[in-house]
């Protein structure tokens, strides 16, 4: 719960009284790797802080498996429209490892935004910094080549680079995983 605590702390103040209702309200859950937290089709009713492990955020398109997001430590996540307009979700979320998280329901996400003061500007702060996150990844799309956004994605996500599989870095960069082959082969000589 401390990191949550933390998290919130770096991105707006919080009374005492408000960190007594993050840890009513939020609940935490160890999962075991390759789980799946969230599924295309049903409604999601979490949102998730991840505190130790990775996750992949991804939509099968076609039959074919599109890795959209890697959540690491210290973050939220969810299916953002499924859960805030309780509509079907067109995202599936997984566990790649072990996982330690906390999760707040929907129910409890209304009560925080009503009941304190924090809560409304730490949502918009989070949710800015996650547009900025993409926002930032069509940009790579649209200017770097392939080898560049994979050099740009071992550099900024290291422990992701050693721990998620070549299929779903090659996925998550928009190639063929033998073509990520190639650049890695490229790359170590």
């Amino acid at each position: 719960m401390n990191e949550l605590i933390n998290y919130i702390k770096l991105r707006t103040s919080i009374q005492p009284d408000e960190i007594e209702l993050i840890k009513k309200h939020f609940v935490f859950e160890n999962i075991p790797a390759h789980h799946t937290l969230s599924e295309a089709g049903k409604i999601e009713r979490y949102i998730y802080f991840l505190i130790d492990g990775i996750v992949k955020g991804f939509q099968n398109i076609d039959g074919k498996i599109v890795i959209q997001q890697f959540v690491n430590e210290q973050d939220f996540f969810t299916s953002l429209d499924s859960f805030m307009n309780e509509t079907p979700s067109l995202d599936y979320y997984e566990t790649i490892t072990d996982c330690k998280l906390l999760k707040l329901s929907k129910v409890d996400y209304d009560f925080l935004q009503n009941k304190t003061n924090f809560w409304e500007t730490f949502v918009k702060t989070v949710t800015s910094e996650h547009l900025n996150c993409k926002l930032n990844r069509v940009r790579d799309f649209q200017t770097l080549t392939a080898k560049e956004r994979y050099v740009k994605f071992v550099n900024d996500y290291p422990k992701l680079a050693l721990n998620v599989s070549i299929d779903n870095i090659a996925s998550f960069l928009g190639m063929e995983p033998q073509s990520l082959s190639r650049i890695r082969k490229q790359l170590t000589i």
